[in-house]
């Protein structure tokens, strides 16, 4: 696991939470990787085709959890409302352009 660094964006325990995450859905992945160098035949593509959509839905998972911790944390270290309203806006500019 990379180190974490210390920072405003996420807390520590935020970041790590979050690449734990992603270690268990690079997991998933290797495993997709080896059915389909495995796959034999239709059926086996049909376990395929599950086991990616539940890497894409951890994925999903994932990006929704970073959005909600960025919330938090931005939330949480606004200084003023309108300081909170400017990180309310970056992230519905992020939802926007990424989900």
């Amino acid at each position: 696991m990379p180190e974490i660094v210390e920072s405003s964006a996420l807390s520590a325990l935020q970041k790590k939470e979050l690449l734990h995450r992603l270690a268990r859905i690079e997991g998933q992945l290797r495993g997709v990787q080896k059915l389909i160098a495995q796959a034999a035949t239709a059926a086996d593509c049909d376990a395929v085709a599950q086991q990616m959509a539940a890497a894409r839905k951890a994925l999903d998972r994932s990006f929704v959890q970073l959005l909600t911790n960025t919330m938090q944390t931005q939330s949480a270290n606004a200084t003023s409302l309108a300081d909170a309203q400017a990180s309310a806006s970056k992230l519905a500019a992020m939802l926007d352009k990424f989900a």
